[in-house]
């Protein structure tokens, strides 16, 4: 079905970031549903009786509110988290070919030659000057009249 590793982490990371948008969508149609139902004021003489009739709708109300609230923010967390997966999945790397062929000639060993008289003093100078260590530079901090000097 998928031929790499690529391919799979791309169909989850789009199966994750439609699902987010579909429930994002869900959540505002279910907002829109409710801020469109008819709001009735109740109106009467006595107090008591009117906050006692409007309290249970209030409460009914907090909770489908709350209830939007955390629908979107999950939401809103599902699509962030399909976005990132699509923007991470590794990018397909094209194949480089090689300048030269690899021939017989170049996997077979060179024999060594002997080196002459003239040579030798040169192979000397060159491992003398590979094995020094590099020189170090060490600069010592700045002494203020502001710092304490350590007693040695």
């Amino acid at each position: 079905m998928f031929k790499n590793f690529r391919d799979k982490l791309a169909l989850s990371g789009l199966t994750v970031l439609s699902l987010g948008i579909a429930l994002l969508i869900f959540t505002f149609i279910s907002a829109y549903g409710y801020l469109t139902q008819s709001l009735s004021i109740i109106t009467s003489t006595d107090l008591t009786q009117t906050f006692g009739n409007a309290l249970a709708p209030l409460i009914a109300t907090c909770i489908r509110l709350m209830y939007l609230g955390i629908m979107g923010w999950v939401s809103s967390l599902i699509t962030i988290r399909g976005v990132t997966i699509i923007t991470h999945t590794p990018q397909l790397q094209p194949l480089t070919l090689q300048k030269e062929p690899i021939t017989e000639q170049k996997l077979q060993p060179k024999p060594e030659s002997q080196p002459s008289e003239t040579e030798k003093p040169r192979e000397k100078e060159t491992k003398e000057n590979e094995q020094k260590e590099p020189e170090i530079a060490v600069i010592p901090p700045e002494v203020t009249p502001e710092t304490p000097v350590p007693n040695a």
